[in-house]
């Protein structure tokens, strides 16, 4: 995700503005380097202080919690080792849960590092490529950076694609939402098209008839498990690409974690974690495309 998001940035600024790059993996940051710098300098920094201390805004995607305490509050290598800035605006693109969002972007701002905003995106790696993601923001509609944000998310996105949802941490509760409903609507489409196909029913006759009835979603349009019926849908290209299944577990999580914390009940979502973390534990799949949870469920070709 953060490499097309970032390919998108260093096109898209003035050429003479440095783009400053912090990733563990190196060797991927130095690879960026050599394909943008047609675009403008782009410069591979130590870490992520390193990076605030040369930049006044900053975005960061990582996988997961802990990774992002890391990114902002290590006390060696962190944001909150630079100096202080009122001006710095910090992106928190990644999806994690909105406690430690909140937690992370309080302790920021009584460390006087800036502001800290939970913008997580929504289109995956498809809409990173293409440049029209979504981003959630946790923050008022009128808040007094807005124009900024706007201005940087715009090169990565499309401007009615943007939505102010409140406070810090709001976004990240959308996202979790969102997620969700995705993470059991893909199993819930791959249950289905497995034993309809069973009964003999052709696999591109059932998904024009679900597409035209109750059950037509957005995961069947455009993420279709079954290979062979939309050439656009990673499972015509063997699971490739798309949001990988070992993530899974780890979003469907978070929103369990959500409800139970704020005493909802996530029924389907138990299930459809319990099944998640079998199929990401399969090394056949591990790295697919998670509607492979279809060829897990053992689903005709």
């Amino acid at each position: 995700m953060g490499y097309p998001m970032a390919s998108h940035i260093r096109k898209k600024i003035p050429p003479a503005t440095p783009l400053y790059l912090f990733d563990l993996n190196t060797a991927a940051c130095e690879r960026f380097a050599t394909e943008h710098q047609s675009h403008g300098p782009v410069l591979v920094a130590e870490s992520a202080k390193d990076v605030a201390e040369r930049a006044s805004t900053i975005l960061s995607i990582v996988t997961a919690s802990p990774h992002v305490r890391a990114v902002y509050l290590d006390e060696r290598k962190g944001v909150i080792a630079a100096p202080p800035s009122g001006d710095r605006l910090m992106l928190e693109c990644s999806t994690i849960d909105f406690e430690t969002a909140r937690e992370i972007g309080n302790a920021l701002a009584e460390a006087g590092r800036g502001t800290y905003v939970d913008t997580p995106v929504s289109g995956g790696v498809p809409g990173a490529a293409a440049g029209n993601l979504s981003f959630l923001v946790g923050a008022a509609p009128d808040a007094p950076f807005r124009k900024r944000l706007d201005a940087v998310v715009a090169m990565m996105g499309s401007p009615e694609k943007v939505f102010y949802l409140g406070g810090l941490g709001n976004g990240l509760g959308a996202k979790i939402s969102n997620n969700y409903i995705a993470g059991v609507v893909n199993l819930c489409t791959a249950e289905a098209l497995n034993f309809a196909i069973r009964a003999g029913i052709d696999k591109h006759d059932l998904v024009k008839v679900i597409k035209a009835s109750t059950g037509s979603t957005f995961m069947l349009d455009k993420v279709c498990p079954v290979p062979g019926v939309d050439p656009a849908a990673p499972s015509s290209r063997d699971y490739e690409g798309g949001f990988k299944m070992f993530m899974m577990p780890k979003d469907i999580g978070l929103a369990v974690d959500m409800a139970e914390k704020l005493g909802a009940r996530p029924t389907t979502g138990k299930a459809a974690l319990a099944l998640y973390r079998e199929a990401a534990e399969d090394p056949k799949i591990r790295e697919k495309d998670a509607s492979s949870v279809y060829r897990f469920l053992g689903g005709p070709e």
